[in-house]
């Protein structure tokens, strides 16, 4: 893929957008060695571009500790997470996208279009609260709809469930699950473990396991 150069002002909210992702859905807090791995970038890179949002009151990062959005930092980063998620779903809906490719293709766009193409892109789609993976969507004053879910290895065998979220982490897991037929709101049944499978789970979709 080819990489597009960002402004400063992109880089800036690449980064507030990927400190709040990385907490979102648990609770360890991000570091700034963490912080390289999820973009991509060298340490000595990431800590100057922290010390920037640090100077423009977007994060707090205590000497050798980890790094936490302020306040005005958090309402930066789910500006961004608004527009990714409302595009990645825009794609899917409307151009045929796979729920696989997507990602990337948002990196771009959520930074060019304009706060009035995202609102008609909003309201064409209905206003919708999630995204293809099952991530919230922001609302345009900055709420979160409401979450709440169970890690699949957490379930106890025979009890069933509907699926919320998948991680678009990984964009083969996204293919292997689909040709699984395993989306949002398919419904799941945790089954026994065969013999010699202790770490596995065997899981129920439509009937197959």
């Amino acid at each position: 893929m080819t990489r597009v150069a960002r402004t400063p002002s992109q880089v800036v909210e690449d980064y507030l957008k990927v400190i709040y992702s990385h907490t979102e859905w648990q609770d360890e807090p991000i570091t700034p060695k963490r912080l390289g791995e999820r973009l991509g970038l060298a340490p000595s890179s990431v800590t100057e571009t922290v010390k920037r949002l640090m100077a423009q009151g977007l994060v707090e990062h205590p000497r050798y500790g980890a790094i936490a959005l302020t306040a005005a930092g958090e309402a930066e980063a789910l500006r961004m997470v608004r527009r990714h998620r409302l595009v990645e779903t825009w794609l899917v809906r409307e151009y045929g996208y796979g729920w696989d490719e997507v990602h990337d293709e948002a990196e771009v766009l959520e930074h060019a279009l304009s706060d009035r193409m995202l609102d008609l892109i909003d309201a064409r789609l209905g206003h919708p609260a999630r995204d293809p993976h099952g991530d919230p969507i922001p609302d345009a004053a900055g709420a979160v709809p409401a979450t709440s879910g169970l890690l699949l290895a957490e379930l106890t065998r025979g009890v069933s469930g509907a699926v919320v979220r998948i991680s678009d982490e990984d964009p083969a897991v996204l293919r292997e699950l689909a040709d699984r037929g395993v989306g949002l709101d398919s419904s799941v049944r945790a089954g026994d473990l065969s013999s010699g499978a202790e770490n596995a789970i065997w899981v129920v979709v439509a009937g197959a396991e």
